[in-house]
């Protein structure tokens, strides 16, 4: 996908998790298990409202840090962009070229974490239908992996295209 459609898609992807949590945060029962031990046991608790309005604010606030003030940041003239062959890279002729990969990698990202998230979710709204609260770490493991190896891809692409310089 361009990064032109990553980027004008990514805020309805945001608002879409957003509205996920918020809706589907309003099912859990008035007192929810919001953290969970490594056997899958509720070990925390905390009222509805204020782990799902915790839960939106992080859907919708960790993509500004990830991905909007990064491609901000890029955006600057003069700002310092640290890269393998940066000479070659930054040069005038690919500036922005690299500078789009650059910012398409960040939405990249971006997709991945609120995914995450939104997963992660989920997987708390399940836990608190049991009796007693219990999160799936089976589940939860994957997800993870299943980030872990997103990110990865995303940073090895990254560093596949800069470290080496064309012809």
């Amino acid at each position: 996908m361009k990064s032109d459609a990553l980027s004008k898609f990514f805020p309805v992807f945001v608002l879409a998790a957003a509205a996920f949590v918020w809706l589907s945060g309003q099912s859990m029962p008035a007192v929810v298990a919001s953290h969970f031990g490594a056997s899958g046991q509720a070990d925390a608790f905390a009222p509805r409202e204020g782990y799902v309005r915790f839960m939106t604010a992080l859907v919708l606030l960790l993509p500004v840090l990830v991905v909007y003030l990064p491609n901000w940041l890029l955006a600057r003239v003069g700002f310092a962009v640290n890269l393998p062959n940066k000479r070659y890279w930054m040069a005038p002729e690919r500036r922005e070229e690299t500078l789009a990969y650059l910012r398409g990698n960040a939405f990249r990202l971006g997709y991945l974490l609120v995914g995450l998230l939104a997963y992660v979710h989920w997987l708390v709204v399940r836990a608190n239908a049991a009796v007693p609260p219990a999160l799936d770490a089976a589940w939860l493991v994957g997800g993870l992996v299943a980030f872990v190896v997103g990110a990865g891809a995303c940073v090895l692409a990254l560093v596949r295209r800069f470290a080496r310089v064309p012809g």
